[in-house]
């Protein structure tokens, strides 16, 4: 079995017929990213040179990061703000010129609209929590696919160091590292929430997400 059909495999049934799992043809591409290939249809991409090495429990985790983000609905978007953006400010300045204050309010609320969006776009604060609810889904997905609670979060956390050790830019780093640091106050809470039902604190430890 080729390692695009084992990934296949780890889908969870609801995104089985419309989520397609691809080799990477970009050059220099990311180790895993998603991708909006139509209506209805997302292609999870995989640099297979990068990818072989890491463990395959590492490798399971960081794939259902990705289905979790799609599960999320933050599967990223054509670029259509810049494009909306442009024809906003061009309409708004044409209207200056003929002075039709209707349209001049519509392309300025296009502007707004677009510019708004792109800032959603690039604020890190929210493609960190993006990417931190997807790491719960993934916690979530290992478990559904027979990890206990422990190893999911093991597994995650090693991969997480993985990209934090061999991330060469210190923004990527970061990033890894604040998801690391939030997946393990998550461990704690998963810890203390089995360490009540169970009456044992023989559970998830936080020292258990750094592999």
């Amino acid at each position: 079995m080729s390692e695009l059909q084992r990934l296949k495999g780890l889908l969870p049934p609801e995104n089985q017929s419309w989520v397609f799992i691809e080799a990477a043809a970009a050059i220099d591409p990311p180790l895993i990213t998603l991708e909006e290939i139509g209506r209805d249809e997302v292609e999870i991409q995989v640099d297979l040179e990068q990818w072989e090495y890491l463990a395959q429990d590492h490798r399971n985790l960081l794939f259902w990061h990705e289905v979790g983000r799609i599960q999320n609905d933050t599967i990223p978007r054509d670029g259509w703000e810049m494009a909306a953006l442009a024809i906003g400010l061009g309409g708004a300045i044409g209207e200056l010129w003929v002075q039709d204050g209707l349209l001049l309010l519509m392309a300025l609320g296009l502007s707004g609209f677009a510019g708004y969006r792109l800032y959603l776009k690039n604020n890190s604060e929210k493609r960190l929590q993006d990417a931190i609810s997807a790491d719960e889904r993934a916690i979530d997905l290992a478990c559904r696919f027979g990890y206990s609670v422990p190893n999911a979060y093991k597994s995650l956390g090693g991969a997480l160091k993985d990209l934090v050790e061999k991330s060469r830019k210190k923004k990527k780093r970061t990033f890894y590292e604040d998801r690391l640091e939030a997946l393990r106050k998550s461990a704690e809470r998963a810890r203390a929430e089995m360490a009540s039902q169970e009456g044992s604190k023989k559970s998830v430890t936080s020292e258990n997400v750094y592999g």
